[in-house]
Formats: C-alpha cells, sequence, structure tokens
C-alpha cells in the first residue's frame, strides 16, 4: 500500500487467533514500515487499522489493544527512502525511545518518530491512534533541521498544534472520496500545518544563537514563499525585508549546505508543482514563466531533476 492508493482498511477480527500476530505484523508493515511486534495476549488481540492517501502523505487511523513496536537496524537497511510517523494518541498514553531519548506522550499531545533511526514505541492499554506517515525530504522542506524535533511530546491542546491535530482527525473522517486533487491538497495542507505546530513550538535544547538563527531562516523563508512570483527577488531584496546583511543571509543557508539561489529555484519549483496537482490548465510555458523560469526547456530540466519526472508527465499524472 502506497500513500497514493484509496482508501484501504484492515482488521483481524476475522483471522484465526493463531494468526492475528503475524497478520497484525503484515498490515503494519505494509501501512508504516517493517517493525518487530511483541504482544501481551498474542491470541486475544485485536486490532483495527484504515489507511488513506493525500498525496505524497499517508494518513491513518490504528485502534488495537496493547502492543510493543521496535525497529531495528536490519529493518532500516532495507529502506528505501526516510520518512516520519506523527502519532497523536487518543485513548491512552503511548511511551517512546529512541537515539537515547525516553518520552511519554499523553493524549492531547503528539510524537515524531525517525524511520531512518532504531526505536521503541509501546502503550500498555488499549489505544486509538492517528498517524500521518511523512518523507523526510518533504518536512525538511518547510522545517530547519526536523531531526531535531523527534523523541518530544508536543502539547498539543492549544495554538498551532491543536489546530494540526484536529485537522488531522477531521481528514482522517471525511477526506475519503473527496477526489485526488482534494486529497494531495489536504496533503499538503496537513504538512503545512505541521511545520507551524513544529516551529511555534521552539526546541527546548537549542541554545539562543542556534535560536536566532533558526528564526531568521524561518523569516527569509517566509518572505521566499511570499514572493516567488516577483521577478525581482533576490538576496539583496531578501536581506533588506528581513533586516540582516546580505553576507549573514548567504551564512544562513550555507549552514544548511545550500545558496539563497538554491532555496528560491526550489521553492519555485514546487509551486510550479503544486499549480500542476491542482490541475491548472494554463500552457506550461506560462507557469514556469509565472514562477520565474523564462526559459521552458530549462525549467523542465530542473523539474525532473528535483522530481524524477517531467512537468508534462506529471501533469498528465495528476490527471489520470
Amino acid at each position: 500500500m502506497s500513500e497514493s492508493d484509496v482508501a484501504a482498511r484492515y482488521s483481524t477480527a476475522q483471522t484465526p487467533r493463531p494468526e492475528r500476530a503475524s497478520h497484525w505484523g503484515a498490515i503494519i508493515a505494509d501501512a508504516y514500515f517493517p517493525l518487530n511486534l511483541q504482544f501481551r495476549d498474542p491470541l486475544r488481540f485485536n486490532g483495527r487499522l484504515s489507511h488513506l492517501g493525500l498525496g505524497s502523505v499517508g494518513l491513518s487511523r490504528l485502534t488495537s489493544e496493547p502492543v510493543q513496536y521496535e525497529r531495528r537496524q536490519s529493518h532500516i537497511k532495507e529502506a528505501s527512502e526516510e520518512k516520519y510517523l506523527v502519532t497523536i494518541p487518543k485513548a491512552s498514553a503511548v511511551e517512546f525511545c529512541q537515539m537515547g531519548k525516553e518520552v511519554r506522550c499523553e493524549p492531547g499531545g503528539f510524537i515524531i518518530e525517525r524511520g531512518d533511526e532504531p526505536y521503541l514505541f509501546k502503550y500498555e492499554r488499549p489505544n486509538d491512534l492517528f498517524v500521518l506517515k511523512v518523507s523526510k525530504s518533504d518536512l525538511g522542506d518547510r522545517v530547519h533541521h526536523p531531526d531535531r524535533f523527534c523523541a518530544r511530546a508536543f502539547d498539543a491542546t492549544r495554538g498551532s498544534a491543536r489546530l494540526f491535530t484536529s485537522m488531522v482527525v477531521h481528514a482522517q473522517k471525511n477526506a475519503q472520496g473527496a477526489g485526488h486533487l482534494a486529497e494531495a491538497t489536504l496533503g499538503r495542507q496537513l504538512l503545512e500545518f505541521l511545520a507551524l505546530a513544529l516551529t511555534d513550538d521552539a526546541p527546548s535544547g537549542d541554545t539562543a544563537a542556534s535560536a536566532v538563527r533558526i528564526a531568521h531562516l524561518e523569516r527569509t523563508d517566509r518572505f521566499i514563499h511570499a514572493h516567488l512570483e516577483d521577478p525581482e527577488l533576490s538576496p539583496e531584496m531578501i536581506a533588506a525585508a528581513c533586516g540582516i546583511s546580505k553576507r549573514y543571509l548567504h551564512d544562513l543557508y550555507r549552514s544548511k549546505n545550500a545558496t539563497v539561489s538554491q532555496k528560491i529555484r526550489d521553492d519555485r519549483l514546487m509551486a510550479a508543482r503544486d499549480q500542476l496537482a491542482l490541475g491548472v490548465t494554463a500552457p506550461m510555458s506560462d507557469i514556469a514563466y509565472r514562477f520565474g523560469f523564462p526559459d521552458q526547456a530549462n525549467f523542465s530540466r530542473l523539474f525532473k531533476a528535483r522530481f524524477g519526472t517531467t512537468p508534462s508527465a506529471y501533469r498528465a499524472g495528476e490527471r489520470r
């Protein structure tokens, strides 16, 4: 089952009791990735899982008896792409351990798990979990150093975090059948609200200096995103608008092994991709020019290098 699949529902209710543990393990591997499972009572275990693809985002709801899930190094060696799981417990607390950090997340919060690092995840009482599966590249396009948010319990009872978790629950219950374009748009919106929830909650372990740099990066990112269609967008314009020197601006992006020009280009490519995903019927040359690519051939080459397919092929695939 991939993130592009239609809604799928699984249950162990009709599975013979001796086979329930292995059946649930296969369901979990299909929805998320391979894990080692331990059950309190394998023969009495029961679980249900529904999964919906929202563009590049996977959204699922999992209800089950107590289980312990372990991501081992042997599982990670076979992974083709790095993923995160954003887990929102609704019925009981979950316990999570990764990279030497141990955290307990009660209902009313959420945690983020790295799929490319070993971890232990468990709940001692029956639970109802909403889980968002996102790629590291998608989240990394929206927040800086997303790994710093892993293995932390976020308070989702207020502010943008509450709005994010409410949207996840609402989307899981109502998005099925909305149509491919609407689902993909909703997936992107969930990513944006997740990024907002994360950046609104500054990591307590950051130093004051790094927190200032992160704030500058997030402010410059927002300015770039808001001015992607401006042909005058440049490092000079960004630095002046954000109240920093051009040298400091370049230093900010150098710390991410990138350049300001690369950031502008990548954001423009993503904006053009989003227009294609929304079904915009304008000529490809118009879309390219709108986002600062006067040479359509160069736009197509850069788009394919970034997303693995040409703009025309991407639009045709979205239409199908």
